[in-house]
């Protein structure tokens, strides 16, 4: 009676109730408010460069489409796979980085495109994935190693800095700060030694300055972060477009397609800006419910990457936390610079932002959360059983 019951429990659980159905219902609704406010936002810009309004609606919708066919693929294969071939996605990552810079469309002055029929690859997206499953891999192996020992912990940081030098020269300094919070996030979470972490971030704040003062246009976004209305037709007129497109929107927002700002006023409205455009039309009520589905993801991941490590699934388990603070704090940046909080870096909002590879890479990972999820419940499952 007991070995029935117990088959009867891992059954109904194999039978579905091994997903978190709400991470993938909030995942699916933030690609379809992603989808809505794309189409609005870009329908200016895509009638005067294709005279098509729906130019980049379509293109979104095919990149949706192949983010969940791509999906379905992901949700099958098992992470013992990707803890596998990570260093071999870790190497194509870094081939992508260097033909990029050789036969790279550019765009705005920044080489970041691979063009592949009607396709457009950003290898900057997919280097960030690969870089946080070759951490997970290695740190699964050598997490004592990284505790104990000074080198141990300057591994990771050295193929970080690799990705990083590689992606400056597009250049592309958003990405670099993304790998590197995130590495550091990880290695801290793994238990290195505080004063290493001083250390590392002392040295990443100097670089990061150094970069700043020695790029005219990366001044220029800080002094107009600063006070943007000191020059609200000149460097600081993208962000005072955004603040006043916040402003029009007041509590529940202009009405969808109402918004005034799209009307070419706010540069990149379809894709670093769309939050603003969000917030014009759907007010302070849509802000919020954004923020709160953006939230849930990232607090979903560190919990089903604590879960995992509580079980002894440290790839899983770090990859998990990975994915939850990426996804984090590409938000936080994305929306601070919206905001006029922090200075403008040109990261996309996840699942929401226009942009093909980004929506790829970034569903990507909310399946990899649901299959760490998968495998934990199935593990504890199996556990119950043999008792």
């Amino acid at each position: 009676m007991r070995d029935w019951l117990a088959g009867r429990r891992t059954g109904s659980l194999a039978n579905g109730l091994l997903y978190d159905r709400t991470l993938l219902w909030v995942a699916l609704g933030m690609m379809v408010l992603g989808l809505i406010i794309v189409t609005s936002a870009s329908l200016p810009v895509s009638q005067r460069l294709a005279d098509d309004p729906l130019l980049f609606a379509k293109r979104d919708a095919l990149y949706l489409g192949l983010a969940l066919l791509l999906s379905l693929v992901t949700l099958r294969i098992p992470m013992v796979i990707w803890q596998r071939y990570s260093a071999l996605m870790l190497l194509l990552s870094i081939i992508l980085l260097l033909l990029v810079l050789i036969m790279g469309n550019s765009v705005n002055g920044a080489s970041r495109w691979i063009s592949l029929g009607p396709l457009r690859i950003q290898p900057a997206e997919l280097s960030k994935l690969s870089l946080f499953c070759y951490l997970s891999g290695y740190l699964m192996r050598k997490v004592e190693e990284v505790r104990n020992n000074f080198w141990g912990f300057c591994k990771p940081i050295t193929v970080m800095v690799v990705l990083a030098l590689l992606l400056l020269l597009q250049p592309d300094l958003g990405t670099v700060i993304v790998l590197f919070v995130t590495t550091l996030a990880l290695l801290f979470l793994a238990g290195a030694k505080l004063w290493q972490f001083l250390a590392i971030i002392g040295a990443g704040l100097f670089a990061v300055l150094l970069l700043i003062i020695a790029t005219p246009y990366r001044m220029r976004r800080l002094t107009a972060f600063w006070n943007p209305w000191d020059d609200p037709f000149g460097s600081g007129y993208q962000l005072t477009q955004s603040l006043m497109a916040f402003g029009r929107g007041e509590l529940f927002g202009r009405g969808l397609g109402n918004s005034v700002q799209k009307l070419e006023y706010l540069p990149e409205a379809h894709t670093d800006f769309i939050f603003s455009i969000l917030g014009e039309e759907l007010g302070y009520i849509g802000v919020v419910l954004a923020l709160l589905m953006l939230f849930f993801v990232a607090f979903r991941a560190m919990s089903i990457g604590k879960r995992a490590l509580q079980i002894e699934q440290r790839f899983s388990g770090f990859l998990a936390c990975a994915i939850g603070v990426w996804f984090s704090f590409q938000s936080l940046v994305n929306i601070g610079a919206t905001a006029g909080l922090l200075p403008t870096k040109g990261l996309t909002l996840p699942l929401i932002s226009y942009g093909g590879s980004s929506l790829l890479v970034m569903s990507t990972a909310v399946v990899l959360l649901l299959r760490i999820d998968y495998e934990t419940r199935l593990s504890q499952a199996q556990a119950f059983v043999k008792r």
